[in-house]
């Protein structure tokens, strides 16, 4: 199941507002113009603001998500009527013939065990034309990421239009690599109702990345750094294998 701050509707509905920095989405649109992709997928779409930003550009975009009530905020959205979206994930996609699929933020990362892992690379790669790309990013565990949350100064606070004043606070409950998991609250000012999600990342290191993206079908083209988080994130560029 989604964690609640997807899947539950009035924490899809802030989502945007506490995940306004969205910088990383025009590494993404560049890598589709390099890799000349006409029809992209986007896994795990969310509130879908690569899927409406790729569409905006011309290009054909399928969204997919196992959260609904993220899907309904993301086809709210201008422009969202040029995207197709999917309640569901991606081991259940129709043929779609994609010239490249897509996995921002922490997508790649809540695949908790290897055998969901390789059941969404599968199915991502039944998804794709022959050559087609995969891209993703993924936490770089060296980085140690979760010792930044679990010292974060008190709670973050955001004015959410329609909704009001809502803080966030993070905590960090479990550090038992390769899996971290914190727990997020959420206080909305205005009605006094505060809302919880927890969430479980697995941090894979670069060769385990690599050797499971060769054993489901992909060649890696590239290992890049985010452009906007240098030093913090892998970047793969894979394609299917001939």
């Amino acid at each position: 199941m989604p964690d609640a701050i997807f899947a539950h509707p009035r924490l899809a509905a802030i989502y945007d507002a506490f995940d306004d920095d969205r910088s990383d989405l025009a590494a993404y649109q560049a890598i589709a113009d390099e890799l000349g992709a006409r029809t992209v997928l986007d896994v795990g779409c969310g509130t879908g603001s690569l899927a409406v930003l790729l569409a905006r550009h011309g290009r054909t975009v399928v969204g997919v998500d196992p959260a609904e009530a993220s899907l309904d905020v993301a086809r709210a959205k201008d422009g969202a009527d040029r995207v197709r979206w999917l309640h569901g994930d991606a081991t259940a996609l129709p043929a779609l013939d994609a010239d490249l699929a897509t996995m921002t933020g922490n997508v790649a990362q809540v695949f908790r065990t290897d055998a969901d892992w390789t059941r969404t690379l599968r199915g991502i790669h039944a998804a794709l034309r022959p050559g087609g790309h995969l891209v993703f990013e993924t936490r770089r565990p060296e980085r140690r990421a979760w010792e930044e949350w679990a010292t974060e100064p008190g709670p973050e606070t955001r004015d959410v239009p329609g909704v009001g004043r809502v803080e966030r606070r993070t905590q960090v409950t479990s550090v038992d690599l390769p899996l971290v998991s914190f727990h997020q609250t959420y206080r909305f000012l205005a009605d006094g109702a505060v809302l919880s999600s927890d969430s479980t990342l697995r941090f894979r290191d670069r060769d385990e990345i690599e050797s499971s993206l060769v054993a489901a079908g992909y060649r890696v083209l590239d290992v890049r750094q985010a452009p906007d988080r240098p030093g913090r994130e892998f970047v793969f560029v894979a394609q299917l294998s001939p």
